[in-house]
């Protein structure tokens, strides 16, 4: 016979604000029922909530009593989720720190970037310098790993840089989620050289804080590509791991130039850049 948890009354349980701040898309309602529940064995209880949107486990189903909210914060409950949905762990030596957060992040996960493979030509993008012949965009010299990606932007023999700034409150990260659990933040950006002429890469990625002041920086060696290169894609992949509170901007920042001077666009080229919000792993 499958053990039953006593009935209990309705209760309110406030729950975590940094949760549903983070995860809501809508407000809990302010009038639950009242009075005694049916009591329900919990893997039955576990099987319901698994088949309702994430969001009403959380900011309704949660508040209903105690042994929902049990069963609402059960790591069983968020692992059986994520399996289901198949969001895996990396690696079979980690595991997440916190399964529901793991699964609201694999969800919300995405590309922070806007216009990252120049489909909408310059757009979204500051241009901090503009040397020798501007930015250009061009169609791929050489396939990309991404079939998908079919366009680059292109430097010139004067210097080209372009950055974004991404304000994490915007795209649904709060300061307290972000102070309080600091999930893993996850750059990416490819690169590659024209095969006939010498050229130079550099990437800058800061996150900043309210008053857009550096909190951490990841600020590689500049890269020199020789004229007669194999001109294949690079790819630059950096993680910030705890980089403490206060992050609420993030700066990316990328270009180069040509070091032959020639007019034109013979310098190096950048496409599918990426800024993600990743949960964090135990090792």
């Amino acid at each position: 016979m499958k053990r039953k948890y006593k009935p209990m009354g309705a209760a309110h349980s406030t729950g975590s604000a940094v949760n549903k701040k983070f995860m809501s898309d809508t407000q809990p309602s302010d009038a639950l029922p009242q009075g005694d529940f049916f009591a329900a064995p919990v893997d039955i209880l576990e099987e319901i909530f698994l088949n309702l949107p994430p969001n009403e486990v959380v900011n309704v189903c949660r508040l209903v009593c105690h042994v929902w909210k049990d069963v609402a914060d059960s790591e069983s409950l968020w692992r059986e989720r994520c399996r289901r949905e198949r969001f895996r762990i990396p690696a079979v030596s980690q595991t997440p720190t916190d399964w529901r957060m793991f699964y609201f992040l694999c969800i919300k996960r995405r590309n922070l970037l806007k216009n990252s493979t120049a489909e909408n030509k310059m757009g979204d993008w500051q241009i901090l310098e503009n040397g020798g012949d501007n930015w250009k965009i061009e169609r791929v010299m050489v396939p990309h790993p991404n079939k998908v990606v079919q366009k680059n932007f292109v430097t010139s023999y004067g210097k080209c840089i372009k950055s974004q700034l991404i304000d994490l409150a915007a795209e649904g990260y709060s300061p307290s989620f972000m102070d309080h659990f600091q999930p893993d933040i996850k750059i990416s950006d490819w690169y590659a050289p024209r095969w006939d002429c010498g050229c130079k890469y550099e990437i800058h990625v800061e996150l900043l804080n309210q008053r857009k002041k550096p909190v951490e920086t990841f600020a590689p060696e500049t890269i020199y590509f020789e004229q007669w290169n194999d001109q294949q894609w690079n790819q630059m992949t950096h993680t910030f791991q705890n980089y403490g509170p206060g992050v609420r901007y993030i700066r990316f920042t990328h270009g180069g130039k040509d070091t032959q001077f020639w007019a034109g666009w013979y310098g190096i080229r950048v496409t599918d850049s990426s800024v993600e919000i990743c949960p964090a792993m135990d090792t």
